[in-house]
């Protein structure tokens, strides 16, 4: 008989907001890849090259070595100096991101996405737009969350078009949960903004729920519900896509307090 108590058993994994789709990467991506990660690739510091390339082939390994060499960030230092900070979650293509970075030289940028042809074509343009004040991470937003960006560090947190996940079976799949909310909270600095967007009725009544339930946020809208859509925020092909089929896209604005 074993010894071993009946709770033994390892923890279960959390439940992840993506999947990591292989997609395809085209010749200028994947050079984009190769070329200006360097410059403004958020590598994860002094990652152990040897485990990662023994995990190449086991997405649970290399997850899990990936997230154990995630290191706290010094922003300041990473950017050479002290300015508001944004941080998109999810970027796609980076549309949004390369638009408001070019914009605002006088904010610092950090995206945030797993998919390889979005991150390469980022790259590229950021690379054609010479831009100084944008950092790219390719690890799991709630890990760089979680173990690299300090509290209270961001001006503006954005989420546009995260995927809806349409399925009700898959909605524990959705970023935008209660314990996401709390967490991207105590990142904001007193008086950021969260902003998120999205074209799912079903998600955006989910978003609103969860955002105003985390005691942290209030809901920038009078209303308590909606807000216009930001000028600021250029058209996404998500947006674009869903308004070809006929879907609201509902804005968001919560404030941290």
């Amino acid at each position: 008989m074993s010894d071993e108590p009946a709770n033994s058993a390892p923890p279960r994994r959390r439940v992840r907001s993506f999947v990591r789709r292989a997609g395809r990467v085209t010749p200028a991506q994947r050079r984009a890849l190769e070329e200006h990660w360097p410059r403004f690739g958020l590598d994860a510091a002094a990652r152990d090259g040897a485990a990662n390339d023994a995990a190449a082939h086991d997405t649970g390994a290399r997850d899990t070595a990936a997230h154990d060499s995630l290191r706290p960030l010094d922003l300041d230092a990473l950017f050479g100096r002290r300015a508001p900070r944004v941080l998109e979650i999810g970027f796609g293509n980076g549309e949004t991101l390369l638009a408001l970075a070019s914009a605002h030289p006088e904010r610092d940028f950090i995206g945030i996405e797993v998919h390889e042809p979005g991150v390469g074509h980022a790259l590229l343009r950021a690379a054609e737009l010479d831009l100084r004040n944008l950092r790219i991470s390719r690890d799991d937003a709630v890990e760089v969350l979680e173990r690299q960006v300090p509290d209270t560090s961001i001006a503006e947190a954005l989420v546009f078009f995260p995927d809806p996940w349409p399925k009700s079976r898959h909605h524990k799949r959705r970023l935008i949960q209660p314990p996401f909310a709390a967490l991207l909270a105590r990142k904001l600095e007193p008086g950021g903004v969260l902003r998120a967007a999205t074209d799912w009725e079903n998600y955006a009544e989910q978003i609103l729920e969860v955002l105003s339930g985390c005691a942290a946020l209030v809901n920038c809208a009078a209303d308590g519900g909606c807000v216009p859509r930001p000028q600021s925020r250029p058209p996404t092909r998500f947006e674009l896509r869903g308004q070809r089929l006929g879907h609201d896209v509902r804005d968001f604005a919560f404030r941290r307090l």
